[in-house]
């Protein structure tokens, strides 16, 4: 697939981009090679090869599952206005 002009001119003004007419024939040329670049990349044969999450084969570091804090819960809602059944009360700000 190869860009044109008027492409490049509906890109730009899609983007919300004023392009000068130098910069216009750069940008065709950037945007037809990234293009380019994505179509060598299809005709890989990637059959067999598995999905990566990760380009380095490393294992993810994880902390302990472990309660690092106590519940504050009843102290915060101490001095709360209004709570009920453990949930904090506000006023309907939608009718």
């Amino acid at each position: 697939m190869s860009l044109t002009d008027q492409d490049v001119e509906k890109i730009a003004h899609l983007a919300r981009i004023q392009l000068e007419p130098e910069e216009r024939a750069r940008y065709l040329q950037e945007l037809n090679g990234i293009l380019d670049l994505v179509a060598q990349m299809n005709r890989v044969d990637t059959e067999g090869v598995p999905p990566m999450a990760h380009p380095l084969h490393m294992v993810q570091r994880l902390r302990p599952d472990l309660v690092t804090e106590s519940d504050r819960r009843e102290a915060f809602q101490a001095i709360a206005p209004l709570t009920e059944a453990g949930l904090y009360l506000v006023p309907k700000v939608i009718e």
